[in-house]
Order: structure tokens, then sequence, then C-alpha cells
């Protein structure tokens, strides 16, 4: 049976059980009330919500995972995000891979790596925050040419990667990315505001000192109709001594892209987002990409067969 505490923050809590892992989520939120089977006309109701057209033609599927009998997907209703995108060495990067996956490569050694941050202000398990770095990489089992792999994902948006650090700013969070999805997730203080005109981040290292953090300019945003833009993104990671892939869809409301942008701050501290981005040895940002209304479907992971590679 659930139990009381208190949230860091002094709010009620309400602790739950996760496949043997007990998280605590604020009493009255979407997670406490619909335990992922959330009611699509309450959330329609939300003032931060456009509009939840794109959940209804998504229907959900009830799963057995590592974290217990679950619902997918798991919705995100108002999302924002932001993405530096910059060309790096091949051979750091391979260096960085399962010998199973290999870099998506823009050129002859050149490999693309990014570094992102997400802030969650509506979802299934609630608000939180995240960020990452992360690899593009080949379609598993596909050995066909870099290049054309490029073309074809952003012409389609959709691309493949591979996650090197992927904090996060709540428990539940935490425990359903690391054991239910395999993903390297973590704890830590992590802030993100995105807003037309300005996006700025930061993530603690375990001193409260700063592992990562960003400044920038906004993009300028254009607008898209709902339903007209929606972006897939496929993830490896291994279960167990598993391959499993993960699929994500973003539909995209109001986004924008500066290329070589120049009003933009990416500071590298100290921690493991920091120490993982160095071992990548990137170049500077090519590419800044925030969207600062979407929305998203995180599916669960599905078991994938992933061909090996020569390294």
């Amino acid at each position: 049976m659930p139990s009381n505490r208190q949230e860091p923050d002094g709010r009620d809590g309400v602790e739950v059980d996760l496949g043997g892992r007990t998280v605590t989520v604020p009493r009255g939120g979407l997670y406490d009330r619909y335990r992922m089977d959330t009611d699509l006309d309450e959330v329609a109701r939300d003032p931060r919500v456009s509009g939840v057209d794109f959940f209804r033609r998504l229907p959900k599927t009830r799963v057995d995972s590592a974290i217990g009998p679950t619902l997918t997907p798991n919705f995100y209703y108002r999302v924002s995000t932001a993405r530096l995108t910059m060309p790096a060495s091949s051979r750091a990067i391979r260096s960085r891979l399962p010998k199973e996956l290999a870099p998506l490569e823009v050129a002859p050694g050149l490999g693309l790596v990014s570094v992102m941050f997400f802030r969650y202000d509506v979802c299934d398990i609630d608000f939180y925050t995240e960020a990452a770095v992360g690899i593009a990489v080949k379609p598993a089992r596909h050995g066909g040419l870099g290049l054309f792999d490029l073309v074809a994902g952003l012409k389609n948006e959709h691309l493949d990667s591979y996650v090197l650090a992927l904090p996060v700013s709540t428990r539940i969070a935490q425990v359903r990315g690391h054991d239910g999805y395999g993903f390297p997730k973590w704890v830590t203080a992590l802030d993100v505001d995105i807003d037309k005109d300005r996006t700025t981040a930061r993530v603690a290292n375990d001193t409260g000192g700063t592992d990562l953090s960003l400044s920038a300019a906004t993009p300028a945003q254009t607008a898209h109709p709902s339903g007209a833009r929606v972006a897939s993104l496929t993830s490896y990671t291994t279960i167990g001594d598993a391959w499993h892939s993960t699929l994500s869809q973003t539909h995209v409301l109001s986004a924008g892209t500066a290329r070589l942008p120049r009003d933009l701050t990416l500071r590298v501290g100290q921690g493991r987002m920091a120490d993982e981005l160095r071992s990548l040895k990137p170049r500077r940002t090519v590419l800044f990409d925030v969207m600062t209304e979407g929305q998203l479907a995180l599916h669960m992971p599905v078991p994938t067969s992933v061909q090996s590679r020569d390294q």
C-alpha cells in the first residue's frame, strides 16, 4: 500500500513500488492518480497543454517489464528541449561505443555527438528535467554508407542514437529509465528553462558544482499545426545481456534552429556528463535546435538484433 512522506521541496509525497524499488511521487499528481492510465480529457483542461489529439491516436497497451506491469507509451503532454550537435572524431566516438554499434559518419572519420536538455512540464510521471550526452549511430544491422543514412534520417526525421549519460531530476524517472529502459540515469540537481527568448540549463555534479551548463539565445521559432511534424528517435541499450531498442516520437509544435550559433555558451565543468563529453573530443557546435513547445510518446524497449561490428 502507498505510504506518505515529504518531498524534498516540502510537498506531500506518496511512496510507490516500481519492480521492488520504492520511489516518491507528488500526492495528487498524474502518476499518483492514474498510474500511467491518465485521463486525456483532464489533461486537455490544463492551460499548459495545447491539445491531446496526438495522444488519442496512440492507444496504450499493458506490458510486463523490469519495473513491474506498466502501460506504454509514456506520454509527455508539454515538453521543451534544446539540442547541441557537434562533429567529433570517429576514432574517439568508437572508443566510447559498444563494438556492436558504429558511428553515423557525415564524412570519413567524422561522426556526430549531441548534448541535450529536456523540460517535461506535464507528464504521466509528473514534472522533471533531464540532460543527455549521446552519439548518432548507424541503424542496427545496417551496413550502408553513413552519408546516405544521414540524408535519409534527416529527410524522414528519424535518427538512431546511443546515450552515454542521462541524468534526471526525480527518482521515478531514474528508476524507470535505468531499470526499465537500460539507460545510464542518475538523480541530480538539474535546472532547465526554455522560452522564446532564452535557453538556460545547469546540471550539478556530486558536490553541487557544475557538471554541464548552457546559456544561449533561443533560435527564432516556427509554429507547426498539430500533427504536421512528428520526428522519431531509436535508442539502443542493453538490459541484462540483451540488446533492446526504444522508440520515442516527438510531436513538434514550435521549434527553430541556429546554424553555427554565436550567442551560446556551453560550460564543461567537472562530473559524469563533462567526462563523457570530453572523451568524445567534440568540435564547435554546428547546430542548435530548440523546441519551445512539443509533446512526446516514449515506448517501452523491445528486444532487437544487433550485428557485431569490427572497431
